[in-house]
């Protein structure tokens, strides 16, 4: 793969997106930055040049304009190396509080903006850059892509959709087109997105104060992540330059505690119920 890369990143205007976009451009590498407001990234503008960075408004929501930004990347720089798919938010707020409409415009962003963009990304990949060159498709998940929270139902299903849709994905992936799939899922780590949830009144019946999504909403406003984004940027890079990357790619401490915790449970109800799938074949007799 080239040394010289071509980025493709969506939600470059805040968080992982953002640092991930600033610290590419910081290696030497040329970067297409993604955002429903373009002109929060003038400051990026105003340091590197335009055959570095090109600045792009794209909202996920909307297929023309991801369609239009991948068609002006060829225009622009007649290959794409790495796409980055970062744009998303969360809700908070238990499955009974959260209106329907907020649930599906989550998923519009967070998993169909996602679908969009990984669909248009492959086309290039395959069709565009030279035979066998392939690409890097890297998806910012996150730990509640493997383990369910109280208050997260929403955010938690759609990061567990995209978790299922990118491992089938790498599942169907002809190995001579060399395009690699790689889920990145952080916890913890402080960025733009925690004071950007989206809130919703709880449900009255979600009331006591000992319940988990209760917990959260009030410890929300204390939440201190322990991890650095910065660093947790460098590794997401470092995975783009694998030859063989992994598929999941888990960050943090406190993302390992999680997954660590959820097969442990995994595995007991596992062993505890195997037993009831035995005997479930058809009678040849019958």
């Amino acid at each position: 793969m080239s040394t010289d890369r071509v980025w493709f990143i969506t939600g470059a205007s805040t968080g992982f997106g953002r640092h991930l976009a600033e610290l590419v451009l910081q290696k030497g590498e040329k970067v297409v930055a993604t955002a429903r407001r373009p002109s929060v990234l003038d400051a990026l503008v105003s340091q590197y040049p335009a055959d570095r960075l090109l600045v792009l408004k794209v909202d996920v929501n909307i297929k023309q304009e991801i369609l239009d930004a991948f068609a002006a990347t060829k225009d622009k720089f007649g290959r794409l190396d790495v796409v980055a798919n970062n744009a998303a938010y969360n809700v908070l707020g238990e499955l009974e509080s959260v209106p329907e409409e907020i649930g599906r415009a989550l998923f519009e962003t967070n998993f169909w903006g996602a679908v969009t963009v990984s669909r248009e990304a492959v086309k290039f990949f395959r069709e565009v850059n030279p035979p066998g060159v392939g690409g890097r498709l890297l998806q910012i998940s996150s730990i509640s892509g493997l383990v369910g929270g109280a208050g997260l139902a929403y955010y938690s299903a759609s990061k567990h959709a995209l978790e299922g849709l990118f491992e089938s994905l790498a599942a169907e992936l002809d190995p001579a087109w060399n395009i690699k799939v790689t889920l990145v899922e952080p916890a913890s780590f402080a960025t733009e997105g925690i004071a950007k949830t989206v809130w919703v009144p709880a449900h009255p019946a979600y009331s006591n104060p000992d319940l988990p999504a209760t917990r959260m909403r009030n410890g929300w406003a204390k939440y201190d992540p322990s991890g650095d984004v910065k660093k947790a940027v460098e590794a997401i890079y470092n995975v783009s330059s694998l030859s063989d990357p992994p598929l999941r790619l888990v960050l943090g401490e406190v993302a390992f505690a999680y997954l660590r915790k959820k097969l442990t449970a995994l595995t007991a109800d596992t062993n505890k119920y195997e037993s009831w799938s035995q005997n479930l074949q058809k009678d040849p007799r019958a």
